[in-house]
């Protein structure tokens, strides 16, 4: 299905449901901060809304890329805005963990490094072409996900250790992604020279 506007039918408005659907995820980042940390960060009713403001953030990740692609809305905003809103919901997400003493600062280091990392080497070999989402990637994304839900939520014993083995998968996906990732951008710019 092409959408049509005017005479060019490849013209998409930026105001469409995935950019809106991305714009309210940017929207809930200081919400979910605020909520996880009132009371300290120790108190279970705002943990558990904190949970369900990131879920519902995560949720639209998922929702707003594939209403892009099937709808036809894929716009230069969409491309930028989309992951700055995820690399926003889950850096702050880590740091808020941090801060709280819940998760190691070398896991949010490692995690953001990375992220950091990827974002300057696709501006590096921009000019030479595109580098594409990895599976591998979209696992890392879904892996972090989950893993720092769980963190969010105050679980003990057998929920608490499925979320540190989460996170740890999260972080050997992170680490295993960024070196590939560095390996296709070398490649991209060698064979584009």
């Amino acid at each position: 299905m092409r959408r049509v506007i005017g005479d060019d039918p490849t013209e998409v408005p930026v105001v469409n449901i995935a950019n809106a659907l991305t714009v309210f995820r940017i929207v809930l980042v200081p919400v979910f901060v605020v909520l996880l940390f009132v009371g300290g960060g120790d108190e279970t009713v705002w943990r558990v809304s904190a949970f369900v403001v990131f879920a519902v953030a995560a949720f639209t990740d998922q929702l707003d890329g594939r209403l892009a692609r099937k709808l036809n809305l894929v716009t230069d905003f969409g491309k930028m805005a989309d992951p700055i809103a995820d690399k926003a919901l889950i850096g702050a997400a880590l740091l808020s963990l941090s801060l709280l003493g819940d998760l190691p600062w070398w896991v949010t280091v490692v995690i953001l490094a990375r992220e950091i990392g990827v974002t300057l080497l696709r501006f590096w070999v921009l000019r030479y072409g595109v580098i594409p989402a990895s599976r591998g990637g979209k696992l890392k994304t879904l892996l972090q996900s989950v893993a720092i839900g769980l963190f969010v939520l105050p679980l003990a014993g057998a929920w608490h250790t499925a979320a540190w083995v989460l996170m740890i998968a999260a972080v050997v996906a992170t680490v295993a992604t960024g070196v590939d990732y560095i390996w296709r951008a070398l490649s991209l710019r060698r064979n584009a020279l």
